[in-house]
């Protein structure tokens, strides 16, 4: 049999399955309940390829001049692609997703899709733009945002209490920490790269290095260009960055999913992605980076902080604790291991205020939206009763 007529006979029973479903209707609509996995499966499969390519590019413009079809950008795209085959079925069939839901989705598939152009053309015009928080990849990192926040929340709000449902929304979770700490891996891989420059034995290659220095037309050896080049944002912005953003992740995962240590279980997870692709990129001479373990306690602390039970106490006192638990964490990372720079403590209470602002916020929209795991199964359990 032909390789073709063999495809083809393989293709047949699962058009023949899907093709009924290819009707347009509004969101909200009843799923059946073996679509709605195949479509948060899909998911599932597209952000593992976008998450696997975007390691990947940070190490590989730490090394290589950039290239538009590098074989990172080739990978994400596979799961850009296959975010935007499922994010045309959510609009038009609206299987899978309430309004709210589909709207995230759309709009963050469309503001990915803007930034990638224009983030060529930044590049074409400022060369390397080397930092993670330029305009453009801040666009990049906001639209995967609302795709994850959207996809999260439709799983949440429909998926069949059980171990699939706390598996698959853990799952989603360790993606969207992914996609906040993303640009934050700059100073985790500029420590490793400066470190390299000082002994002689920088990662990147000469023609980057070239590149860099004319950028900002200073000689190739000096030290000025490897500063700017691998730690260019001022050194508050990382500390400050993981106690009110990630550790916000973490807390919005507690109460969503709701088990005991599932924050510390999203946090663990992406570090441990994070230190096995660690030897990986060694292995094949790609520069490595400071991978960040200390956020591990921040998000235990963040776990026992629900062991309060008053949500206002438990925001205000949990702010404080992950704090300074982040802080002592960092800093024992700094002093065994490697770590971007340090700040002064005084300096990270101001990421305790905002992180005890936003945590106030959250514990508000969970009674006014049933946003806590028990609530929304206790609903979900209710709609499924015939």
């Amino acid at each position: 049999m032909k390789p073709v007529e063999s495809l083809r006979r393989r293709a047949t029973p699962v058009i023949e399955w899907a093709l009924p479903y290819w009707t347009r209707g509004k969101a909200g609509r009843e799923t059946p309940e073996d679509l709605f996995r195949l479509l948060y499966f899909g998911w599932l499969v597209a952000f593992s390829f976008k998450v696997l390519g975007a390691s990947w590019d940070v190490s590989w413009h730490f090394k290589w001049l950039r290239d538009d079809l590098a074989p990172p950008h080739l990978l994400n795209s596979v799961g850009t692609a296959i975010a935007l085959a499922l994010t045309i079925i959510h609009i038009y069939t609206g299987y899978g997703v309430d309004k709210l839901a589909q709207r995230l989705i759309a709009w963050g598939t469309a503001i990915f899709l803007i930034a990638v152009p224009l983030d060529l053309i930044n590049h074409r015009v400022n060369g390397l733009d080397i930092t993670s928080w330029s305009p453009s990849h801040l666009m990049l990192y906001i639209g995967t945002l609302f795709m994850l926040c959207g996809v999260t929340w439709g799983w949440f709000i429909r998926a069949v209490p059980g171990r699939t449902r706390t598996l698959v929304l853990g799952g989603l979770f360790v993606f969207l920490f992914e996609n906040v700490w993303f640009p934050e891996q700059h100073q985790e891989y500029g420590v490793y790269g400066l470190a390299a420059w000082d002994r002689g034995e920088p990662d990147a290659e000469p023609i980057l290095i070239r590149f860099a220095a004319d950028q900002i037309g200073l000689p190739v050896d000096d030290r000025a260009v490897a500063l700017h080049f691998t730690l260019p944002v001022p050194d508050q912005l990382y500390p400050l960055y993981a106690v009110i953003a990630a550790m916000l992740v973490a807390v919005c995962a507690r109460a969503m999913i709701g088990r005991m240590f599932s924050a510390t279980a999203v946090v663990g997870a992406y570090v441990v992605f994070r230190t096995l692709i660690w030897p990986l990129l060694a292995v094949v001479d790609f520069p490595r980076s400071a991978v960040p373990v200390f956020l591990i306690a921040g998000a235990l602390a963040v776990d026992l902080a629900f062991l309060i039970r008053m949500p206002v106490v438990r925001a205000l006192v949990g702010a404080l604790g992950v704090t300074l638990i982040v802080d002592q964490a960092l800093r024992f990372q700094h002093a065994m291991f490697m770590a971007p720079p340090l700040v002064p403590p005084a300096t990270m209470l101001i990421g305790g205020a905002g992180l005890a602002v936003l945590w106030l916020a959250f514990e508000w929209a969970c009674g006014r939206y049933t946003l806590r795991a028990q609530d929304r199964e206790a609903v979900v359990s209710a709609t499924a009763t015939p």
